[in-house]
């Protein structure tokens, strides 16, 4: 436990055999549960986290006790040992819980798997750490102790606050990872987080089981998607400073298709968090504004088109079709910054930055 919370650690895991094991090794002594979740890796992967877990589970217990798993199967819930309660708080039987997907569901869904898992166990506070060894065991309570004080229903990492934490990224994805940071501010409400890529986080009980994780996108852009929800149910955020890391492991992104995939996502989901925060669950007109901005703007560069053509292809006159279309234009954009203003103001104090 830590200071009197119960503390899950999901372990998403594909392809990363050499490096999962010295990851579940390396956790902190007061993480209570480990959910380590192959995703039918290729390599050696699983054999890794089962020999590991089978290592930790027996130091755990103090005996030669036999781990509940199943040999070659996924773990499933009606294997798994129940917590008795002590003066210090719950003990788990099994400390890591190795997981098997029968179908690669991405990092995503592996994420989503565990989280599951520490709903079912009450965990509460459960964090996120990839099974690369990019992210350091160490600043662990850097992420739980917003939450645990009551600053922060979720926290994550930001290697974007200062420029020596960067120094590890290269010029191509500190570039994507600025326009990703762009797109999710507007799509998730959250206008002061950055580095909305990273996967390094904290998310309490209550925000866990209110979010709607059971729909959690499963793709790359998982943690773009968990933001949009949270904004939407009004949960607080927390940016954790801290410096990115880059070891020998291969990256399985594919950008094409994943800033295709994510920018559609981010897309659907601006409309949905507008839709269910400021017209279902609550009024607020800057979603009006939003709609009547992108309206007028669409409106306005079709009628610019069409000036450009009939002048070129029809000899009509330029200058007024094509004032009026600019004017349009204007009006639109300024109902868009009107309604981006009023969505800082109303989630501005849902949002924390923590600096070293």
């Amino acid at each position: 436990m830590y200071r009197q919370q119960t503390i899950g650690v999901v372990v998403p895991a594909y392809n990363e055999e050499g490096f999962v094991g010295e990851v579940l090794e390396t956790m902190p002594d007061y993480v209570d549960r480990i959910y380590a979740v192959d995703d039918t890796s290729s390599d050696g992967t699983w054999d890794e986290i089962r020999r590991t877990a089978e290592k930790l589970n027996e130091e755990a217990r103090g005996d030669d006790t036999p781990p509940a798993t199943v040999d070659g199967e996924p773990a499933i819930r009606g294997d798994e040992p129940t917590t008795a309660a002590t003066d210090g708080g719950p003990i788990f039987d099994r400390r890591v819980v190795p997981i098997r997907h029968e179908t690669n569901r991405g990092v995503g869904g592996a994420i989503k798997t565990g989280y599951l898992e520490a709903l079912e166990d009450k965990i509460d506070i459960t964090a996120v750490m990839g099974g690369d060894g990019q992210m350091d065991p160490g600043i662990l309570p850097r992420f739980l102790d917003p939450i645990v004080e009551g600053e922060a229903d979720y926290t994550k990492g930001n290697r974007l606050l200062h420029q020596e934490y960067r120094q590890g990224m290269s010029r191509w994805r500190f570039f994507g990872n600025s326009i990703l940071t762009f797109l999710t501010k507007i799509a998730s409400g959250y206008w002061k987080t950055m580095d909305p890529q990273n996967g390094y986080t904290a998310i309490s009980y209550h925000a866990l089981e209110n979010v709607g994780v059971e729909e959690m996108y499963e793709y790359y852009g998982y943690c773009n998607d968990l933001l949009v929800k949270l904004n939407a149910r009004g949960m607080r955020v927390a940016d954790v400073a801290m410096p990115a890391v880059y070891g020998d492991e291969e990256s399985s992104i594919k950008y094409p298709t994943y800033i295709r995939k994510v920018s559609g996502m981010l897309l659907r989901n601006f409309f949905w968090r507008l839709k269910t925060r400021y017209l279902v669950l609550d009024f607020h007109p800057l979603a009006l504004f939003y709609l009547f901005g992108a309206s007028i703007c669409g409106v306005a560069v079709a009628g610019l088109l069409w000036s450009l053509y009939a002048w070129l292809m029809l000899a009509y006159p330029l200058f007024v079709r094509g004032s009026l279309s600019i004017l349009l234009f204007i009006t639109g954009s300024l109902f868009l910054l009107f309604a981006m203003l009023f969505d800082m103001q109303v989630n501005e104090s849902r949002e924390v930055q923590l600096h070293d």
